[in-house]
């Protein structure tokens, strides 16, 4: 079955057929994992979510769960998540930029970015605004079009400045009053796969991606 449309309905009082079923099947399953365990703040974030154009991402405590692992060479390592990178992938499918600005620099993350095709990465920046100026310079977008997710001290000055500021469930206290979203996941551990759910969501493509890799 390539699609949930059935070729040729059942006549009306009819038993519906295996297509019908089936094709029932997949619309519970589609609306059930739509809104199961939507928050009200993920409803009263979809509005400004709607608008984003671009979203950009700290690393540690984000991206990662904020371990820094250094072999006996002294080289960094940092371990990301899958579904964070599926997510981010689906968002950049939808037409939705992807940037990260981190204070660190790594091999590790360089690798990750490549992979995942990041469109903005700003390593070793001390200075996030001056890098998120850049950024804005560089794209034309306008700050309700912007979203953030950061997790620490470093991140506020970029948090007051955006569209959608959000935080990991891990993120200090600071950092989480001051964000629009906070996530229920910690980063590392789906907290950005969250935040790309909930924007493709408020711009109606959920649901569209959902459909495209259940009839895979």
């Amino acid at each position: 079955m390539d699609n949930d449309s059935c070729s040729t309905p059942s006549e009306p009082g009819a038993y519906p057929s295996d297509c019908e079923v089936l094709e029932g099947y997949r619309r519970i399953a589609r609306e059930k994992a739509a809104h199961e365990g939507r928050t009200q703040a993920w409803q009263t974030t979809l509005a400004k979510a709607k608008a984003i154009k671009l979203l950009l991402l700290d690393v540690d405590g984000v991206l990662t769960d904020g371990s820094l692992i250094y072999s006996h060479e002294g080289k960094e390592s940092k371990a990301f998540n899958t579904q964070d990178g599926f997510g981010l992938r689906m968002l950049q499918d939808s037409g939705v930029e992807v940037g990260i600005i981190t204070a660190r620099s790594s091999e590790a993350l360089s690798r990750r970015s490549a992979d995942l095709k990041i469109s903005h990465l700003y390593q070793g920046a001390m200075n996030k605004l001056e890098a998120y100026k850049e950024i804005i310079k560089k794209t034309g977008y306008k700050p309700f079009e912007i979203a953030y997710m950061g997790d620490d001290w470093l991140d506020m000055v970029l948090l007051t400045r955006v569209g959608l500021a959000a935080a990991p469930a891990n993120a200090v206290k600071e950092v989480k009053e001051m964000s629009h979203y906070t996530s229920e996941q910690s980063g590392g551990h789906g907290a950005v796969r969250e935040l790309c759910d909930l924007i493709l969501e408020a711009q109606g493509k959920y649901k569209e991606f959902f459909q495209l890799y259940m009839n895979r």
